[in-house]
């Protein structure tokens, strides 16, 4: 049976490229009005562009909570998929070297981003008394980074730790919080580097370290979504799945 997603309203951020606009793609096609939230103005235009459902676009800072508040409290949400996240141009760098600023900017984006989206979107589907919540994680934040940035790892690791928290305090009014932790997936210009710059020896060894012998595809992830965010996942909170191929 296909999932339906009619007369629901999903908020997806980061929804300006790779994983986040296949998510958002992918629940506008089932019937789901959606939100799609980024920083990246052209990209949101292009997501909004190449839906063949409802699908808005919401220009947004997510590590600024006034700008986050304003604009998603009044969307009354049924689900949410905290997507936004990345490395924000870093690299790899020994710990010594990382600044205050390195380190929030990737925090920011990636775990207080999606704290504040939750923090608003929350009370309409506590008066509603139904909601589904989404952490888009990383296989980095179960294991380690292959960018060897600190911060993003401990980021990613702290999404899940959310995941488990927010399960607790928000099923008692029907809100299930799960998450996905995607192994790698080539779906933006930041993984494309990553992945040219392993050279063939390195993407040969990354291959045959998976189980099915393949990179992901961001559809693979948007997948997971579809599942969490329906009523047939209604009894299950608090998981963190890996969406990686098979370690």
């Amino acid at each position: 049976m296909k999932i339906r997603f009619d007369n629901r309203r999903a908020v997806v951020t980061g929804a300006g490229h790779g994983i986040g606009r296949a998510i958002a793609l992918a629940l506008a096609e089932d019937g789901a009005d959606v939100v799609a939230v980024d920083i990246n103005t052209d990209g949101l235009a292009e997501t909004a562009s190449l839906s063949s459902g409802a699908c808005r676009a919401v220009t947004l800072d997510l590590g600024d909570r006034s700008a986050v508040h304003a604009a998603l409290d009044a969307i009354d949400a049924d689900i949410l998929v905290n997507c936004a996240g990345g490395v924000r141009g870093q690299v790899g760098r020994p710990i010594e070297e990382i600044d205050a600023a390195d380190w929030q900017a990737i925090f920011d984006a990636n775990l207080a981003g999606a704290f504040w989206a939750t923090q608003a979107v929350v009370p309409a589907m506590k008066a509603k008394g139904y909601g589904r919540v989404v952490m888009i994680s990383s296989g980095a934040g179960r294991t380690v980074s292959l960018t060897g940035i600190q911060a993003y790892a401990s980021a990613k690791a702290g999404q899940i730790g959310l995941t488990r928290q927010l399960a607790h305090e928000l099923g008692p009014f029907g809100i299930t919080v799960n998450c996905i932790a995607p192994g790698f997936v080539r779906s933006n210009p930041t993984t494309e580097k990553q992945w040219e710059a392993m050279g063939e020896g390195g993407q040969a060894a990354l291959l045959e370290r998976i189980a099915m012998r393949r990179l992901g595809k961001a559809e693979d992830i948007a997948n997971a979504v579809l599942f969490f965010a329906s009523d047939q996942a209604g009894w299950i909170t608090g998981e963190t799945l890996g969406v990686d191929g098979g370690k």
